[in-house]
């Protein structure tokens, strides 16, 4: 098969096709496209000159076998014999969402032998499993968030046609599947784009530094390059959604914002294949516009994470107050993030010191909410990257998975959370370059020392060295944890509220209406009814007796301890210290 080969390089005055030493000169259109006519056989190795200068990789690489900074390989995105054709594809909104990161998620760290584990996610419940970043990066090991060839699948994961297999192979089990992109940024070593053309702008600055070009000269190929990747994946590669990283750092003065711009292609493209396709903002603004349908002059996404309810819920159960958990804690601020999604709409931020956010409104359904307990970057953050697990009870996280599964939201795991794992999860790279590789190690300290770690692991403690290959293997799933009965009691615990919420309408649902809380923020207990259903939760360390509502009888559905033998009628129901029970009345 003969793979097309194009490159925008609208400045250059020549550019060239390098394949086996060979160099062939290119001919340019109008709006600076160079071309190889007739392309390339799939599996050839291939790199552009640009003015004389390289070799680069294809902006449009998809496989770069031998690191991001060699030859790019032309690969037949329709080469794969899919088994898919049945395939109707899952929506976003109340599916149970499960986020992993390949390279250690499995002792191999590849797509394939994740496939060997995708029978556990869904004998737990899951609709669909999350790939943190594949976009190739450079070094072996790391999150994936420094990406710099958009189009292609990291090597070490197994590369493109990795991709599609497990895609097919999770689709065969009926799970979707959503890929975690960047399009904010790209890492430091190995971004060649601006020796091609305007990809990046100083008119707009982020964290990472000069913006990628939305708005300005040239813009309008930029837009393309990003909108297009995303319309690949869910073509060429058949992905069910995807999770776009921290888009308050996507810098457009347009007119069209490119997230509004990329959701009209993406409802375009899912009219035409005949499936829902999901967009999942990753937000720091707290503000529903960027749910609001296009139409509405919103930007479109489908859904959209939210932090304050993973603060809400942490700060909590662990009791914890530094940074921008500082604003959180009390059961009162729980219930408020429960019942109208942020904290932050429209208070003050102590952490940000500015108010924030807008209210959401109650017509908005909470499925447009994705929440979690743990995340990769509430884990991996930390200063040890120690999962909560480590701090609170086996009754504390019941009560997490409960408070995450049995709500309006839409809920999502972090790899190994469902048998509360207690391995951690720390920030890994794999940088060739000394200086850089010191920079980012100098920077996890003094992040460390800043974000007042000593006050929860102690005088002493320090950041784990994110270029040590141990910091990386430290990071990956103990599959064996699975044969310890308090592992495998809280993955019954998971497995068990999963279902419940497939088998009780109420609790799929993600209206306002759907749920109401009682509280008593002394005592440290609430109860969340949802429907006929009432999910009692004793958060004090203490058993106490919880108030109920008048019926004619209760049901047991779920329980984290043992209640052989106990009433669940009358006015009052007794729970354990750190206690939590799902009850249906009749």
């Amino acid at each position: 098969m003969t793979v097309p080969i194009r490159v925008w390089a609208p400045s250059a005055d020549t550019v060239d096709l390098v394949v086996d030493h060979t160099t062939t000169a290119l001919g340019r259109d109008e709006q600076g496209w160079w071309e190889h006519s007739p392309g390339l056989a799939a599996g050839t190795d291939y790199a552009f000159l640009v003015n004389g200068d390289g070799p680069f990789p294809d902006p449009r690489s998809a496989h770069q076998p031998d690191g991001v900074h060699a030859a790019s390989r032309a690969f037949d995105p329709h080469a794969h014999d899919w088994h898919d054709a049945d395939w109707g594809g899952v929506g976003v909104l109340g599916s149970v969402i499960y986020e992993l990161h390949l390279g250690t998620f499995t002792a191999a760290g590849t797509l394939d032998a994740a496939i060997e584990r995708l029978d556990h996610l869904i004998e737990t419940g899951i609709d669909i499993v999350q790939l943190m970043p594949v976009a190739a990066f450079p070094g072996e090991r790391g999150w994936g968030y420094d990406g710099v060839a958009l189009y292609a699948v990291h090597d070490a994961y197994g590369g493109p046609a990795a991709l599609q297999r497990f895609v097919d192979a999770a689709h065969a089990r009926g799970l979707g599947v959503a890929l975690d992109v960047v399009y904010n940024h790209l890492g430091p070593t190995g971004n060649y784009l601006g020796t091609y053309g305007p990809y990046f702008t100083d008119a707009h600055h982020t964290p990472w530094g000069s913006a990628v070009n939305l708005d300005q000269a040239g813009s309008e190929h930029v837009r393309a390059f990003i909108v297009e990747n995303a319309l690949r994946w869910f073509r060429d590669f058949h992905i069910d959604a995807l999770r776009l990283d921290a888009v308050h750092e996507l810098r457009d003065d347009s007119a069209t914002h490119v997230l509004a711009e990329l959701s009209t292609a993406t409802a375009e493209l899912a009219g035409s294949l005949g499936r829902p396709l999901g967009l999942i903002a990753e937000s720091d603004l707290n503000d529903v516009v960027m749910v609001t349908p296009v139409a509405d002059g919103g930007l479109g996404m489908t859904a959209q994470w939210d932090d304050d309810v993973h603060h809400a819920i942490h700060a909590f159960l662990t009791n914890e107050r530094h940074g921008y958990y500082a604003d959180f804690g009390e059961l009162d601020t729980l219930v408020a993030a429960l019942r109208q999604v942020f904290v932050h709409n429209g208070t003050f931020s102590s952490f940000r010191g500015q108010v924030w956010g807008a209210p959401v409104p109650d017509n908005v359904s909470r499925h447009r909410f994705v929440i979690s307990t743990s995340t990769h970057d509430q884990v991996g953050n930390r200063g040890l990257g120690d999962r909560p697990p480590e701090r609170i009870t086996p009754g504390q996280a019941a009560i997490g998975a409960a408070l995450l599964l049995t709500t309006p939201f839409t809920p999502m795991l972090f790899m190994g959370e469902e048998w509360a794992a207690r391995t951690p999860f720390q920030f890994f790279t794999d940088f060739e370059d000394p200086e850089l590789a010191q920079a980012v190690r100098d920077g996890r300290a003094r992040e460390f020392g800043e974000h007042g770690w000593d006050d929860i692991y102690g005088a002493g403690a320090q950041a784990p060295d994110p270029q040590a290959e141990t910091t990386f293997a430290a990071s990956s799933l103990d599959w064996d944890e699975l044969t310890q009965i308090e592992h495998v009691r809280h993955l019954s615990w998971v497995r068990a509220l999963i279902a419940l919420r497939r088998l009780q309408p109420e609790l799929r649902a993600g209206d306002t209406s759907s749920m109401r809380i009682s509280y008593d923020a002394d005592a440290g207990w609430l109860v969340l009814h949802r429907g006929r259903l009432e999910v009692l939760i004793n958060a004090a360390e203490v058993p106490q007796s919880i108030p109920l509502e008048p019926a004619s009888a209760r049901v047991l559905l779920a329980a984290w301890n043992d209640r052989t033998g106990q009433s669940h009628d009358g006015e009052e129901i007794a729970l354990a210290g750190h206690d939590v029970v799902v009850l249906a009345r009749s």
